[in-house]
C-alpha cells in the first residue's frame, strides 16, 4: 500500500458539521462498465464527505443508477462496504434532493452539488444523463436558486459539462466542468482525481493543513493531463472553473476566478479548531472573511490607484493581526 494511503487511513475521523449538505448524483452508465464506474466513484465521494471532510451522513443525498425506493424511505440497504443510496437518480429524485436541503439549509450553510456520470449537448441544451428523463442545466440553475445559502460549489464531472457554466454563474457560487465545452463528449476521467484530491495530503499546495477547492481543482487538473500524457492519447477534457459570477470559466485561477475557491474549504478544521467556542467560531469565521476580501482586492489592484490599494491592504492586514490575537488569546 503507498504511503499516502496508509496516512490517509492513518486519520482519524472528522468532527461533524450539521451546517454542510452534499448533493451526490451518479447517472445513467449505458454499459455495465460506465454504470460500475459511476457507482464507484460516488462511493468513493461519499465515503469521502462523511469520514474525511465532517458531513453528517443524514446530509448527504446520494442518488444513484440502481437503487430502488425513493428518498422519502429513508436510507436503502446497500452491498457490504458502500455506501448505502438514498434513492435512483431521475429527475424527480433530484428535484427532492434540492427540496429537502432547501428546507433544512441556512443562509450561512454550505452546499456541495456533485454530478457524476455521461453529459450531452445538441448545440442549444446541454444535459446531464438521468435514469429517464434528463435535467438540462437551467433545470439546475432554478434548483440552486430555490436554495437559501449564499455558497454553492457545483461539481459537474460529466462529459460536455463546460456548457454548465454560464447558466448556472452567480454570486457565491463555484462551477466546476470537466470540459470547457459542450463538444468534449468523451467520458473523462477528472472525477477520480477530484474526488482524490479532496482528502489527499499533496493537493495542499500551501501547505496549510487544509485542501481548499481551488487546490482540489488544480490538482485534479494536472493528474487529469498527465494520464492522457502517460496514455499516450490526445486530451478529450480540459475542466474549467467559475467563481466570480461573470459565466466565462478559465482552465486556472485567470480572469478573476479562483479567489472564492482559494479561500474555500470543504473540511470540518475550522469547527474542529473552535471546540465548541461560540466566541472563537465567530473569530475564524471573521478571520476567513478577511482572507476572501484581501483575494477579491488583489484581483483589484490593476484597477485601482496604488495610494488607494496600498491602503485598503494595510487596513486589512491590520484587520486581520488584531483577529489572529484574538483567536491567540481565546485558545489559551
Amino acid at each position: 500500500m503507498p504511503e499516502s494511503a496508509r496516512a490517509q487511513e492513518s486519520k482519524p475521523r472528522a468532527q461533524i458539521d450539521p451546517n454542510k449538505f452534499a448533493i451526490v448524483i451518479s447517472g445513467v452508465g449505458g454499459e455495465e462498465i460506465y454504470s460500475k464506474k459511476f457507482a464507484s466513484q460516488a462511493a468513493k465521494l461519499y465515503m469521502a464527505l462523511t469520514d474525511r471532510l465532517g458531513f453528517a451522513a443524514k446530509n448527504v443525498i446520494l442518488l444513484t443508477e440502481t437503487a430502488a425506493g425513493s428518498a422519502e424511505d429513508g436510507i436503502i440497504e446497500s452491498e457490504k462496504g458502500a455506501p448505502a443510496a438514498t434513492a435512483r437518480s431521475t429527475a424527480e429524485e433530484v428535484r427532492k434532493a434540492f427540496a429537502r436541503v432547501k428546507g433544512e439549509a441556512r443562509p450561512d450553510s454550505q452546499v456541495l452539488v456533485v454530478m457524476i456520470g455521461h453529459g450531452s449537448f445538441d448545440n442549444q441544451q446541454p444535459k446531464f444523463n438521468l435514469v429517464g428523463p434528463d435535467l438540462a442545466a437551467q433545470d439546475y440553475a432554478a434548483l440552486l436558486d430555490s436554495l437559501p445559502t449564499h455558497r454553492v460549489v457545483f461539481v459537474n464531472c460529466s462529459s460536455a459539462s463546460g456548457e454548465f457554466i454560464k447558466p448556472l454563474s452567480g454570486p457565491g457560487r463555484i462551477v466546476i466542468t470537466a470540459t470547457r465545452s459542450g463538444n468534449e463528449q468523451n467520458v473523462t476521467v477528472f472525477a477520480d482525481y477530484f474526488i482524490a484530491a479532496l482528502t489527499d495530503d499533496a493537493a495542499d499546495a500551501d501547505k496549510n493543513g487544509r485542501v481548499s477547492v481551488l487546490e482540489a481543482f488544480n490538482y485534479a487538473t494536472k493528474l487529469t493531463a498527465d494520464w492522457y500524457k502517460q496514455q499516450g492519447r490526445l486530451a478529450t477534457e480540459h475542466a474549467l472553473i467559475d467563481d466570480n459570477g461573470d459565466g466565462v470559466g478559465h482552465e486556472d485561477a485567470t480572469g478573476g476566478d479562483g479567489l472564492l475557491a482559494k479561500t474555500t474549504y470543504l473540511d470540518s478544521k475550522q469547527i474542529e479548531e473552535a471546540k465548541g467556542d461560540a466566541a472563537l467560531t465567530e473569530l475564524l469565521a471573521r478571520k476567513q472573511r478577511i482572507e476572501e476580501s484581501v483575494e477579491k482586492l488583489k484581483a483589484r489592484k490593476d484597477q485601482m490607484k496604488s495610494e488607494e490599494y496600498e491602503a485598503e491592504l494595510e487596513r486589512l492586514l491590520v484587520e486581520m493581526a488584531n483577529v489572529n490575537q484574538e483567536i491567540k488569546a481565546r485558545k489559551k
